[in-house]
């Protein structure tokens, strides 16, 4: 997802402009820019890579206007270039944009035979480029822009530089997310409330088909129709927030071990502990009249689902159907009227979930989302808010969203189960009370990290992984096969494991470790007749278990990761933490940017 930033400021704006894109890092990118009005005159400096390069840049050619526009870029079309990099410029007009112009080719043929040139490979050009044509054909900005808006097809977010043009910006909204920041005699644009935290904490979040145009002491909102419209400000939490590393190496480091302190916010949130009741946090949806879930979500997220799924049809007794929200937006899946549909998202702002929740909302649906950003299009979008209080997840593999979503799932799980009369007063208690104790035992698991570290470093030599587990620790072997994947770029899948003689006991040998999820449960014995398949095969066993599982494994692992003995409610919860560990270590062994993996974005906000 790429980052879009704006100023109409009293001082020199580009050193504010990069500032506020370190602040959008963590979304990911390959090359940056910004552009300002020089006296009368567009202006513009770009860099392939980190933001450390067009510093440079702007220390050898600096920038002094006071208007201005800045972009981190996530290569789609064209590859990662200063030629490519963000903005894009004619003589009289400069862009950024995030998101993809669907139509750019036909539009740009037609430009073309009008005898327009096009200088880079995007998609992006296309829209400066009809820009000026409306300019040229002797349109004002406004009016030019009016005009052209209606020709783009696509998901897209605009932020619009015009020569000569010192008290103006011009933004737009189709799908991926834009704000707009008041300040006092400054106006700012930007692509979540973090970029704008610096500068002010009155913002106005754009809704879908919105554009806005901004002077230094205005903002006119408008709809998609071109009407105008009125948007109202609120203060945002954003500018109360802590992005820095502290003293950990990493930001994906500090938030693993941030997460006994969130999970902790999180389900205190949800949960009384002292009466040992679920709160009323449910809004205007009716839980004990719910019979069926509808649930979505992409990547980590999704994962998470699939634990509530089970949480949800054992504690609650409530069938839950669930899909990863790519597939759910187009299957069409026949909903019944009034019932429920969750869907979660760490930013609230991913497009696919986006979808499948208006798809829900058309065919009646109560709309609940579990998000990390309460001011997102899909917590604006829903009926009921179940926020996770993870604080700003920086690095781009989720870590204490995770479990923070987990501990909201586990949450409504017991509230609806309550509801809906599937446990009594006594059970909602003892599951409440086991809950109480994640946080300590999820500091008992951070303890383990040495051991864990010299795992990973063994890891670290290898190419092919497998992750395997049962019950609620085979979602959790997705996800700990995803998150290898993402940051170590290690090859990692992750199976049910009573799934291994379907196909994957072909790859196991002497070179392949196996991650073996399994704490001592109802369904031990059964992982551990997997583990013998595997070990009578030379495959090299990472056994992740509890003091009662490792003492009865009977299997000879090759490492063996013992987490305390803990109630059953818990491990999906707690055993996250080993296995973001093996993950973040197995990286750094690796020598990968662990915060920003290549070809990743933090939020996916295009399809």
């Amino acid at each position: 997802m790429c980052g879009i930033v704006g100023i109409i400021g009293t001082q020199p704006v580009a050193p504010l402009l990069v500032d506020a894109l370190k602040r959008l890092e963590y979304r990911g990118y390959d090359s940056a820019g910004v552009a300002t009005i020089e006296g009368n005159h567009l202006d513009r400096r770009r860099a392939e890579g980190k933001l450390v390069n067009l510093e440079a840049r702007l220390k050898a050619s600096p920038l002094s206007g006071t208007v201005g526009i800045g972009h981190t870029r996530w290569a789609t079309h064209g590859a990662p270039t200063e030629r490519n990099a963000h903005p894009h410029a004619t003589e009289t007009v400069a862009i950024v944009h995030n998101g993809i112009i669907e139509n750019f080719f036909s539009l740009k043929t037609e430009l073309q035979a009008a005898g327009y040139a096009f200088h880079t490979d995007t998609d992006t050009e296309v829209v400066a480029v009809l820009l000026t044509q409306a300019l040229d054909k002797g349109l004002k900005p406004v009016e030019a822009f009016r005009a052209v808006l209606p020709r783009l097809e696509g998901a897209f977010a605009l932020a619009v530089l015009f020569d000569g043009e010192t008290d103006l910006l011009i933004a737009a909204r189709h799908g991926p997310p834009l704000a707009i920041g008041h300040g006092d005699g400054e106006m700012y644009i930007g692509s979540d409330a973090i970029a704008l935290s610096p500068f002010t904490d009155q913002v106005t979040f754009l809704e879908d088909g919105d554009w806005a145009v901004l002077t230094a002491s205005s903002a006119a909102f408008f709809d998609k129709t071109g009407a105008t419209v009125e948007r109202r400000a609120q203060t945002s939490s954003a500018m109360h927030m802590t992005v820095d590393k502290g003293n950990h190496r990493h930001f994906m480091e500090k938030e693993i071990h941030e997460q006994p302190e969130v999970m902790s916010h999180t389900l205190a949130h949800f949960l009384d502990f002292s009466s040992g009741t679920a709160r009323d946090n449910r809004a205007p949806i009716d839980f004990g009249a719910i019979d069926r879930l509808a649930l979505s979500a992409c990547g980590t997220a999704y994962y998470a689902g699939l634990i509530g799924k089970y949480w949800m049809e054992r504690v609650a007794r409530l069938p839950v159907d669930i899909d990863v929200a790519s597939e759910f937006r187009y299957r069409e899946m026949p909903l019944k009227k009034g019932g429920l549909a969750l869907f979660i998202s760490q930013s609230g702002e991913t497009a696919d979930t986006l979808a499948s929740l208006r798809y829900c909302k058309e065919n009646g649906q109560h709309i609940g989302a579990i998000v990390n950003v309460p001011e997102s299009t899909i917590a604006r979008e829903s009926d009921a808010i179940f926020q996770t209080l993870a604080g700003p997840e920086i690095g781009v593999a989720s870590t204490k969203a995770f479990t923070c979503q987990l501990s909201v799932l586990v949450s409504l799980a017991i509230a609806v189960g309550k509801a809906r009369g599937a446990i009594d007063a006594a059970k909602e208690v003892e599951l409440i009370r086991a809950l109480t104790e994640a946080p300590r035992y999820a500091n008992k698991a951070l303890k383990l990290e040495r051991q864990i570290e010299k795992i990973a470093g063994d890891l670290a030599k290898v190419r092919h992984i497998l992750y395997l587990g049962r019950d609620t620790n085979y979602p959790l072997a997705l996800e700990g096969a995803l998150k290898l994947k993402e940051i170590s770029y290690i090859h990692a899948e992750g199976y049910a494991a009573g799934e291994l003689k379907h196909g994957p006991i072909a790859l196991i040998d002497e070179n392949m470790p196996v991650v073996v999820i399994a704490p001592h449960d109802r369904i031990f014995e059964k992982t551990v007749s997997n583990m013998q398949e595997v070990a009578a095969r030379g495959g090299r066993i990472i056994l992740i278990t509890d003091e009662k599982g490792a003492a009865e494994a009977s299997i000879e692992a090759e490492h063996v990761v013992v987490m305390p003995n803990m109630p059953e409610i818990l491990t999906p919860i707690v055993y996250a933490i080993p296995v973001q560990l093996l993950a973040y270590h197995t990286a750094l062994a690796m020598g990968t940017d662990v915060d920003q993996p290549r070809n990743l974005a933090k939020s996916v906000t295009v399809e």
